[in-house]
């Protein structure tokens, strides 16, 4: 083998077409789900400009002080790849003043940017799809939108999968259990890691997410958020849990689960599995009430949440019939032949959405042929030569089923034998 003189940068990855069925698979699923429920796609770019991070996710995250890729431009301005989706979606909606028109339900999907370790399910380049629901203050939506996940991953055939939740309270109650958590740390000073005594004054709730195991019995004893909830937020976790109940959705309250960025409050929550080892999170997110005003806009009461695509598509790989990449393979072996069976190719997609037909293109005999129909994974072979132009027909022969006899039907009766095959195989509706 030649000698490769590129490979793609660490931690971003290509997807190759033997992959993609899954990928096409959960995409086309959450786009569904997602639209049942009222959500709206929304795009923006990969690129923002660098403050828009710094005010959202906070100064003194591992995500703004270590992972972000940031750059200054020809202008001499700092602009930043986007590691996560809601500080651009929020910029859009103050941008455009689509918060000032009621409620906004709001999809997207994309490439994020992280300069992390490259492990199994974290990439530096990994891709999401997010949901934000903007002007609905209630724990109702908190509630649906966790429901809506449960229905995906049931979708999905995704069973090992569970949900923790808890809630941060308002500022003033994270302030007060920010001044407790201080006070208990610096009692252990020194048995803490680096990162812990760095973060003990700027951010002191990210120590609860040491995985340091040295650290686990300080943080086991450490002060627990709910001990100063306000009446408020504790009313709001109480109706969740009431609300998540009455659909029958199993969680557990975690109350050392603080997400690692800045601005959520009340509701936050996570989708855990056990199949991808250290890398468990597939899903999480949380309320972020005070996100806008922060930015500079109205008062907004605001939740979303974001799944990794890479690591759902492994929670979906141990299962290979996702998808077949193509149904039919026309094989012909001449010019004329090839040129009907370009016809009937375009008559069946016309007459049939959703088959995947080939074409043979390349010459060849029926040997040859045949063996690129069966490396395509099609499902059947339809098939041209001379004697089947002259008697207006075209074969048949079952690629996949070696019981099944080969056959011949009126080229005039094809789309309508198609249908008929499509939903014996369950293609059609």
């Amino acid at each position: 083998m030649a000698k490769v003189m590129f490979q793609a940068i660490r931690g971003m990855n290509d997807i190759l077409p033997a992959n993609t069925p899954r990928w096409q698979q959960l995409e086309a699923c959450a786009r569904d789900i997602l639209q049942s429920y009222g959500y709206q796609e929304i795009r923006f770019p990969l690129l923002e400009k660098t403050d828009l991070f710094k005010r959202t996710i906070g100064d003194v995250t591992d995500i703004v002080e270590k992972e972000m890729y940031t750059f200054d431009d020809r202008n001499g301005e700092s602009l930043t790849l986007r590691p996560e989706g809601t500080a651009g979606c929020v910029r859009a909606m103050m941008e455009h003043g689509l918060l000032r028109q009621g409620v906004q339900r709001l999809w997207y999907a994309g490439a994020m940017f992280r300069h992390e370790r490259p492990q199994k399910g974290r990439y530096r380049q990994f891709q999401q799809i997010g949901i934000e629901v903007f002007n609905l203050n209630g724990p109702d939506i908190d509630a649906e939108m966790l429901v809506l996940c449960a229905r995906l991953w049931a979708k999905l055939g995704i069973r090992d999968i569970h949900l923790e939740i808890n809630s941060l309270g308002i500022s003033g109650t994270r302030l007060a259990y920010r001044a407790a958590l201080v006070s208990y740390f610096r009692d252990y000073f020194g048995d803490l890691d680096e990162d812990s005594r760095r973060r003990l004054n700027s951010n002191p709730l990210r120590i609860l997410d040491s995985k340091i195991p040295e650290m686990q019995p300080i943080v086991n004893a450490a002060p627990i958020l709910q001990d100063y909830l306000d009446t408020e937020s504790a009313e709001h976790f109480a109706q969740l849990k009431t609300f998540l109940g009455a659909a029958n959705l199993d969680y557990t309250v975690n109350p050392r689960l603080v997400r690692g960025l800045d601005y959520y409050t009340h509701t936050v929550f996570e989708w855990i599995t056990g199949q991808l080892g250290a890398q468990g999170t597939v899903c999480a997110g949380g309320r972020y009430n005070a996100l806008v005003e922060q930015l500079g806009g109205p008062s907004v009461p605001a939740i979303g949440m974001a799944m990794g695509l890479e690591r759902l598509v492994e929670l979906m790989g141990a299962e290979e019939d996702h998808a077949v990449s193509v149904h039919i393979y026309f094989v012909a072996t001449s010019n004329e032949a090839w040129s009907r069976a370009l016809n009937l190719a375009e008559s069946l997609r016309d007459e049939v959405p959703g088959l995947n037909i080939i074409t043979h293109s390349g010459g060849g005999g029926f040997k040859s042929q045949f063996k690129q129909a069966d490396r395509s994974g099609a499902l059947l072979a339809l098939i041209l030569g001379d004697d089947e132009i002259s008697r207006g027909t075209v074969g048949i022969k079952y690629l996949r089923d070696a019981g099944a006899p080969q056959t011949s039907i009126k080229q005039a009766a094809l789309c309508e034998w198609a249908k008929d095959w499509c939903h014996q195989i369950g293609l059609c509706g």
